[in-house]
């Protein structure tokens, strides 16, 4: 699934990436990234691993395009510190966590959650 490499940065080379994308999955990715870079206005976004990635001073996440069944978001922590009380993060990686949305109605379910996580995340 690799795409056209872009010579774009931040937000325009997201856009120019999901616009090229082709994905069972992409109305809810767009829906994701909507809720995660509007939950703050210290978050950013890049393409990194060939997928959309979100961070502030740190990486913090990254869509996994190539989950099959769900969109995938793999959230990432540094120096120990991670945050296990959302609803919605599974694994017991020491330096990361995987979210897993299956369509727009589980996303609209888990949309508080994820934008309070986020703001957690952000204060770690």
């Amino acid at each position: 699934m690799p795409l056209k490499k872009l010579s774009l940065n931040g937000k325009a080379e997201v856009d120019e990436f999901i616009n090229q994308l082709n994905h069972p999955y992409k109305e809810e990715i767009l829906l994701l990234r909507s809720i995660i870079i509007n939950a703050n206005s210290d978050i950013t976004e890049r393409v990194k691993w060939n997928a959309p990635s979100f961070y502030s001073k740190n990486d913090m996440a990254a869509f996994n395009l190539r989950a099959k069944g769900y969109v995938q978001i793999i959230f990432i922590f540094y120096d120990g510190k991670m945050l296990e009380d959302s609803s919605f993060l599974q694994g017991s990686w020491k330096d990361r966590r995987e979210a897993r949305f299956y369509g727009v109605e589980d996303i609209k379910m888990k949309q508080s959650a994820l934008e309070q996580f986020v703001n957690n995340w952000l204060s770690l």
